[in-house]
């Protein structure tokens, strides 16, 4: 993946818009937690990451087809590309926040993960 040549939205890539908040949309709206997230590259979704029991970053692929995610985690700027099964270790630069705030706790939020998540991610 690059950034440097052409536009980086006819890849899947739109740099000047923002994530759509700190935590998974819709783990949000329902009440849910996350283990990691992931950001969607395209529209700025952010959904919980495949380890995560709802796993919506993947459910967004599927419903848009938007297929690059990069990750939402403080100190990470990989990319996933779904529809190529692909990881790349660095792409553009998108517009910030780069990462849900480096306070709010892994898995989050803060409050709605229960005491044996470990235990839940494993079954």
């Amino acid at each position: 993946m690059s950034g440097d040549s052409g536009d980086s939205r006819d890849n899947g890539i739109d740099p000047g818009v923002p994530p759509s908040g700190n935590g998974c949309v819709e783990c949000e709206a329902g009440g849910g937690w996350w283990f990691h997230l992931r950001r969607c590259a395209q529209c700025g979704h952010v959904g919980c990451c495949d380890s995560s029991p709802a796993k919506h970053a993947t459910g967004h692929f599927r419903a848009t087809g938007h297929p690059l995610v990069q990750s939402f985690e403080p100190g990470e700027n990989w990319y996933w590309d779904y529809s190529a099964n692909e990881l790349y270790e660095a792409g553009p630069e998108l517009a910030p926040p780069g990462s849900h705030p480096a306070d709010q706790p892994t898995p989050g939020p803060a409050g709605r993960v229960p005491v044996d998540w470990a235990k839940v991610l494993r079954a």
